[in-house]
């Protein structure tokens, strides 16, 4: 047991080549997971979805049993956001025979582990250059990416009549970008007071999260370089001096493009 646990911490941590590629690995499954959980949270679910849902929840908890074995702070692991959502998918699974296709929609919390866990960003830095020059956008647009699309499944699962529509999907979608962007064509509307007020929530989270991507986008890109004086993480791309205290830096580059 010693040694499968060093494994697991090896496999998890470690910097070698059969570790990262376990967590790109991983984090494939994460991706997959989402799309599978986001695309079929709005329709019944027969023997196969289930089976295919109660894979991925043996995985899922496998991973978490991992985690929780090898970490040397688990309440703090537990109180992690992804981790918290994990066990709501979880859990949502476990009901399925309760509550068959009710709590489906809680999957889509799964979103949240794309992108913060595994240590997936240090291997990211590490590994491509493209991401460290636009880290903050891309993770901006991921964020943004996941937060519409599980918006447009509690539209669709809680706010709209999915068999009066032929691409009930579509429209939720189309709703909620038209109202995160505040278009607000009109042509789907909140008619209670509830979708009304989860309207509101779209706009105010929506538009921060957008507002955020062309920042990251707009703004001159930065790298992480902590300085070895005042601690600052974040520096130009060919920066030689730190902004803040005006200590020497030694950002690694691959020379002049």
């Amino acid at each position: 047991m010693p040694e499968l646990k060093t494994r697991l911490k090896d496999l998890y941590r470690g910097s070698d080549s059969a570790s990262i590629w376990f967590r790109y690995g991983l984090t494939a499954f994460d991706a997959v997971s989402i799309l599978f959980f986001m695309s079929t949270a709005h329709i019944p679910h027969g023997p196969e979805l289930i089976a295919i849902s109660w894979f991925i929840g043996l995985v899922i908890a496998l991973d978490l049993a991992a985690r929780f074995w090898i970490s040397s702070n688990r309440r703090k692991l537990f109180w992690r956001i992804y981790t918290l959502a994990d066990f709501v998918v979880l859990l949502s699974l476990l009901l399925e025979t309760i509550l068959p296709g009710g709590l489906a929609f809680l999957r889509i919390l799964r979103g949240l582990r794309l992108i913060h866990s595994y240590h997936l960003l240090q291997d990211l830095r590490r590994d491509s250059r493209f991401f460290r020059r636009h880290e903050d956008a891309i993770i901006a647009g991921i964020n943004l990416f996941i937060f519409v699309f599980a918006t447009s499944i509690t539209v669709l699962v809680f706010f709209m009549d999915s068999s009066g529509s032929e691409y009930p999907y579509i429209d939720a979608l189309y709703f909620t970008v038209a109202t995160l962007t505040t278009t607000g064509f009109g042509d789907i509307t909140m008619a209670t007071p509830a979708g009304k007020t989860f309207s509101v929530f779209v706009m105010v989270v929506g538009v921060t999260l957008f507002v955020r991507l062309a920042q990251a986008i707009f703004n001159p890109q930065r790298v992480r370089y902590t300085c070895g004086q005042c601690g600052l993480t974040r520096h130009d791309v060919d920066a030689v001096h730190c902004k803040h205290c005006g200590g020497p830096l030694k950002i690694r580059t691959s020379g002049v493009e």
